[in-house]
């Protein structure tokens, strides 16, 4: 996959890959919420590894923040204690807890200034984030002491 990323940046590369798989037919692309997409997507139950949400938020003073999630598990039986002191500890994200389908979930988060990101920082952040939140999730589900 880091191959194919990296001959992206490469114009030729990215116009033959992009002629390969891109869908020969227009009877195949779809509107969905004002998008335009040029063949049905869609997400298949169990392919939502590193499930990860960009956010915009706004601070009090105004500056545009883009917050980086990922759920971790349900809030019912979590230690509060344990979860502060592994923000404490963490150089990276933080625990909080957020809604998910209308239930109180721990979510992973991180949250960066526009103004102080870069596309590697960004990237950086996201290849952090994502396997933590992953080890985390794992050792809630498995009944594992993640904290």
């Amino acid at each position: 996959m880091n191959m194919m990323k990296l001959g992206c940046f490469v114009a030729p590369i990215r116009k033959t890959i992009t002629k390969q798989f891109s869908p020969a037919r227009s009877a195949l692309s779809r509107e969905l919420f004002g998008l335009r997409f040029a063949n049905p997507v869609g997400l298949a139950a169990g392919f939502d590894k590193n499930a990860l949400y960009l956010t915009e938020l706004e601070g009090e003073d105004g500056r545009k923040y883009v917050r980086i999630s990922t759920p971790i598990g349900p809030l019912t039986g979590m230690d509060a204690k344990r979860c502060l002191r592994f923000n404490w500890e963490q150089r990276v994200g933080y625990l909080a807890v957020s809604d998910l389908d209308g239930s109180p979930y721990l979510h992973l988060c991180e949250n960066r200034p526009y103004e102080l990101l870069s596309e590697g920082e960004l990237d950086r952040l996201i290849q952090e984030i994502g396997p933590l939140g992953d080890e985390l999730e794992k050792a809630i589900s498995a009944g594992g002491d993640a904290f």
